[in-house]
């Protein structure tokens, strides 16, 4: 068999509802054709496709609903040989419940190298809570909770240890596992303050900082020496006014 493609979606493979996305199987230099399947339901929409668009490896979604969701797999064709099946993708949507909350607890200041309990709480009852890391990370992790109960309306998640060389922050969904690829609005997001956290990702920033903590004490050194001044002129005005008030004095 030829090597597995790569099988990737355009603009991510966690989209809002109503959305476009495109998946893309990129094989090698022998790729004639490209073949896109759904991992336990068969997939009607792929059979829409064009041709055109199939041979390329590009399958594109105008407008993402529950029916496009879950796990995918990709092939190429090359002369008289399939390749390898691609590792698996999860398309998810996002949006056809209302967001959760996320919170910290107890607080979302964090020692450094400490861990630190996120808890994902929601008005709806689901089964399943979804907590995904965001920032520097193209493909973010994501941690999946089923809480003891079938229907429970949070769920907690222990992260950690937290350092201050990158960015912690979060956001959680809801779903309900008879469709674990259709998830709720996401919650804010919450971002874990780290002491120490500034200092190694915004040096620039911190030069600012400390150039703007120095201004009070330039305001007082430059109040002193006016004062200073003020006193001056004052003392000489006074020595004038005693010599001319001792010159016009009877002898």
């Amino acid at each position: 068999t030829l090597p597995k493609p790569t099988l990737s979606a355009e603009p991510g493979s966690v989209i809002t509802q109503g959305s476009p996305v495109t998946l893309r199987c990129q094989g090698n230099l022998e790729a004639q054709d490209y073949h896109l399947y759904e991992e336990k339901t068969p997939a009607s929409w792929i059979m829409l496709i064009p041709q055109a668009s199939r041979k390329k490896g590009q399958f594109p979604i105008r407008s993402i609903a529950g029916e496009h969701t879950g796990q995918y797999r990709c092939q190429y064709h090359g002369h008289t040989r399939w390749s390898e099946p691609s590792d698996p993708l999860e398309l998810v949507m996002t949006g056809l419940y209302r967001k959760p909350t996320l919170s910290a607890l107890p607080s979302p200041v964090v020692t450094p190298g400490g861990n630190v309990t996120l808890q994902c709480g929601s008005q709806v009852a689901f089964d399943g809570f979804i907590l995904c890391k965001e920032g520097e990370d193209e493909h973010p992790p994501c941690l999946n909770s089923q809480p003891h109960a079938r229907w429970s309306s949070h769920a907690v998640f222990s992260v950690g240890p937290v350092s201050p060389s990158r960015r912690w922050t979060y956001r959680c969904y809801g779903y309900y596992s008879q469709s674990p690829y259709v998830w709720s609005s996401p919650s804010d997001l919450l971002e874990l303050r780290v002491p120490g956290a500034a200092e190694t990702l915004n040096p620039s920033q911190n030069k600012s900082d400390s150039k703007d903590a120095s201004h009070p004490q330039d305001y007082t050194v430059g109040n002193l020496i006016r004062m200073g001044m003020a006193g001056l002129v004052l003392v000489v005005l006074g020595i004038l006014l005693f010599e001319a008030q001792h010159s016009q004095s009877p002898q």
